[in-house]
Order: C-alpha cells, then structure tokens, then sequence
C-alpha cells in the first residue's frame, strides 16, 4: 500500500472562546456539543456537508462548502492531517479538536 502523499478536503470549524485566532463568543462546551450535533445532522442525512460549512463553519472555507483544496502533508496543522490522512474518500470524520477549534473533515479525493 503506497503512502498517499496528497488530497483534497473539506472540512467544518467551530471555534471557541480559548481557540488560536478565535471569533467566537462560544465556550469550549458549546462548541463541542454544536459540532456534535452537526456531525449527528450530517451522518444521519439532515443537512449536507457542504450546506452545513456554509451555514455553520467558522473558516472562510465555508463559504465554498468548507473546500481547502489539495494539500501535501506539513501544510495543516498536525491533529487535522492526522484526521484528514487517514480518512477514505467521501469519509467524514468523528469531530475533533485542534488549536483552531473543532473539526469535521470530509475526504474528497
């Protein structure tokens, strides 16, 4: 099995008050039990992914359905690669945390 060097992404962000670069007003608390309850409306087909960044993402990659794009190992931070490397395509992750705030990550190729 050969070790997959790039790809592309999506992905939803909730910051937090204690988040790196924060906007948001919402606790640590709030912030896990919104990306939660996202996470629980798009595995159980509620809302799509990309309507959900739109809607609630905190990244100015909502705005384009949470896309980043391709990218190669080192360019994000390492708990979001981490997540993002080992997903298959079309996957969606459990919600994680990163110095940003908490994450969904959806492969896209």
């Amino acid at each position: 099995m050969s070790k997959i060097s790039k790809i592309s992404a999506s992905h939803i962000l909730i910051m937090h008050k204690e988040s790196q670069s924060s906007r948001s007003e919402l606790s640590v608390n709030e912030a896990k039990k919104k990306i939660d309850s996202l996470h629980n409306d798009i595995t159980n087909g509620k809302i799509k992914f990309s309507d959900a960044a739109v809607q609630h993402s905190n990244c100015s990659s909502g705005q384009t359905g949470g896309s980043l794009g391709e990218f190669t190992k080192g360019m994000m931070v390492k708990a979001f690669e981490d997540v993002a490397f080992e997903l298959d395509i079309d996957q969606i992750s459990e919600p994680f945390e990163s110095e940003f705030g908490f994450h969904i990550v959806k492969r896209d190729n």
